[in-house]
């Protein structure tokens, strides 16, 4: 089934991006909304991708521009973690292996669910290059497969104006680590 938006709340989130565009135009020098808005009104389900977003508190917002493929790039921006994806673990695997305490999903499952994708680590510290994100919280990044084969899992933060990059086991989860992602329309 195709995910889409009704009419109003597909203008309201339309309205409320096109705000939050024209307030930070520090993160997209040399883009112009109305191409960006032609493009999300063509994709609908990218459009419901970035309701997402907005619905978990990811507050995204446009980070650049794709050359070659034409698409738009699109970040959380959020000051902090989005507090809808907090208290989750990495990923599927990590939330079956654990026998009690259980978290209510995992990073990896809901970016799925929500059609984005986790950030990378180049990604996050792009992101950080914008403004100051996670100086409170962590944010899990896309774990390279040989740590994950090994139980981990590796998540970002900001403290002290540097970006740190660590490690944890892929079944932890914690109130103020969850996750940001990335869409490409």
């Amino acid at each position: 089934m195709k995910k889409q938006l009704p009419p109003k709340q597909r203008d309201e989130l339309l309205g409320m991006l096109k705000k939050r565009f024209e307030k930070n135009a520090n993160r997209h020098k040399g883009i112009d909304w109305a191409k960006v808005q032609t493009r999300l009104e063509a994709n609908t389900e990218k459009l419901w991708s970035l309701n997402e977003m907005e619905q978990t508190g990811g507050e995204p917002d446009v980070v650049g521009y794709d050359k070659k493929t034409g698409e738009y790039i699109f970040y959380d921006c959020s000051e902090e973690s989005p507090k809808g994806r907090r208290s989750i673990c990495y990923d599927h695997e990590a939330l079956e292996a654990r026998k009690e305490h259980k978290p209510k999903d995992s990073a990896i499952n809901m970016a799925e669910e929500m059609g984005i994708d986790i950030l990378t680590e180049e990604q996050y510290r792009e992101l950080q290059q914008l403004g100051k994100f996670d100086t409170k919280t962590s944010s899990w990044v896309q774990t390279p497969a040989a740590i994950r084969k090994l139980g981990g899992a590796v998540f970002c933060d900001r403290r002290y104006e540097t970006v740190f990059l660590y490690h944890n086991g892929a079944e932890s989860y914690y109130a103020a680590r969850g996750f940001r992602g990335a869409l490409r329309v």
